[in-house]
């Protein structure tokens, strides 16, 4: 396939640098959250120093919580250690234009031990990277799409918070799934944003209304599974940046309201091997036919999905999202096109591949992307087997097996895992168990408005 347009060469940063068309070169990484963190250079310092050099952070980043306190209790990085820096390597291989913002361009970097000049073991990218490195070993190479929703208010991010988030004006006023009318409202937004990432790097295929009022998909280019999370990291970041600038906003959350839709991000991917996927075989499953290969990827991935809950379901307002007749799954199964189940088996030969329904939109996608491998390639190297193709309504089944239900819960699988120790290295297990139970603790000791609505006057 052909460098995507808005892909930069050194050459290509060197000439736009020239000739005034770039100033400015966004240096970035993501956090557990998945949140884009980074710097600002001038471009042509970048060129001086930092292609050579690469720049610093200070590594308490990967022990924050959401409001950017330091938290106790991890080893990589606390008060005793002095909290010292991390090095940011950029991977040039994403070097990008960002039409969105003013004259400028887009690198994520790896982050690396400054002495030893090693991974940092917990850094989300290193996770996938190394999973990615273990596949190739393998023979394999992994291709995926994530499928990211989203709901749209015509508030800006300001005025959301000033409202403290409530009576927000949503960009569409029906459940507009499809609707092609309450589309065109919302091109004003939707359009914007599918012409830039397309400008910046990131193919994009389509965008559609979902289920929820103001609620929309923005469907890019599948690929290699690596490259994918970081399209999926920069079309987020571009999507709220695009909308602060025009007085909107947009959230990622899995269920922004308990009376709408919850939002997705549907995890698509297949292995391929010199040029051809190995997933279609002669063994039929259901209505298809599939390679031992798909059938023990299947198998490894449904296995090992509620101990990797935590990195599909990072939040405490992920689990809200799971109801029953709500498009989200409640139950693990795997069937052939069917939208009731966790598991979503589409296409057909050199298209067949697995649709993981389970992700919210506020999933970080090198984190879930890296589970996903680690289970699948689980499954071929032990041959774990599948159940039976499920057909029908999956949310009335009630022998099939739950999902998590509560981030406490998928926490302690996650935890007591010795698939995830062995996959991962027993330093991530503890470092995410952590950050999920920070996360667990400041839900629990907080009051809420349901809280207050419910008991100030009435218990």
């Amino acid at each position: 396939m052909d460098r995507p347009r808005g892909m930069l060469g050194i050459e290509d940063l060197k000439q736009k640098i020239e000739s005034d068309q770039i100033d400015t070169v966004v240096v970035a990484f993501t956090d557990h959250y998945g949140r884009v963190l980074g710097k600002r250079f001038d471009a042509r310092h970048f060129i001086d120093e930092g292609l050579e050099h690469g720049t610093h952070g200070c590594d308490y980043l990967l022990t924050v919580d959401m409001e950017m306190e330091p938290v106790p209790g991890y080893e990589y990085a606390n008060w005793e250690l002095g909290y010292g820096d991390f090095h940011m390597v950029p991977d040039l291989t994403t070097l990008r234009l960002a039409t969105w913002l003013d004259r400028s361009a887009f690198v994520l970097c790896d982050l690396r031990d400054p002495h030893s000049e090693e991974l940092v073991s917990v850094a989300p990218r290193t996770l996938l990277r190394r999973q990615v490195e273990k596949a190739t070993e393998s023979g394999y190479v992994a291709k995926g799409a994530s499928e990211l929703e989203y709901f749209l208010f015509q508030d800006s991010y300001r005025q959301a918070a000033e409202k403290n988030y409530r009576g927000l004006t949503a960009a569409g006023w029906y459940l507009e799934d499809y609707h092609l009318l309450q589309g065109t409202r919302e091109e004003f937004y939707n359009g914007q944003v599918r012409r830039h990432l397309a400008g910046s790097g990131i193919p994009v295929e389509n965008s559609k209304g979902e289920w929820g009022r103001g609620q929309h998909e923005m469907n890019i280019r599948y690929t290699e599974i690596l490259e994918m999370a970081d399209r999926h990291t920069v079309m987020k970041q571009a999507m709220k940046e695009i909308a602060d600038g025009m007085g909107a906003s947009v959230t990622f959350m899995a269920k922004p309201f308990a009376d709408e839709a919850g939002s997705s991000c549907h995890l698509h991917l297949s292995l391929w091997e010199g040029g051809l996927s190995v997933f279609p075989g002669e063994h039929p499953f259901g209505p298809i036919h599939g390679s031992d290969v798909f059938r023990w990827f299947l198998g490894g991935w449904m296995a090992h999905a509620p101990e990797l809950m935590v990195f599909m379901a990072p939040t405490i307002n992920s689990y809200k999202r799971y109801q029953d007749g709500s498009w989200a799954p409640t139950r693990l199964a795997w069937s052939y096109d069917n939208r009731t189940a966790g598991f979503r088996v589409v296409g057909r030969d050199q298209s067949l591949r697995i649709e993981c329904r389970i992700p919210g939109a506020d999933v970080n996608p090198y984190l879930a992307f890296a589970g996903v491998l680690a289970a699948g390639m689980d499954g071929i190297a032990n041959r774990i087997e599948p159940p039976d193709i499920f057909e029908g309504d999956v949310y009335q089944a009630d022998e099939l097996p739950e999902v998590p239900k509560t981030l406490r819960d998928a926490i302690g699988l996650f935890a007591n895992s010795e698939f995830v120790k062995e996959a991962f290295g027993s330093d991530v297990q503890a470092h995410y168990s952590h950050f999920f139970r920070t996360e667990q603790s400041a839900y629990d000791n907080a009051v809420t408005d349901w809280e207050r609505v419910r008991y100030f006057e009435r218990i």
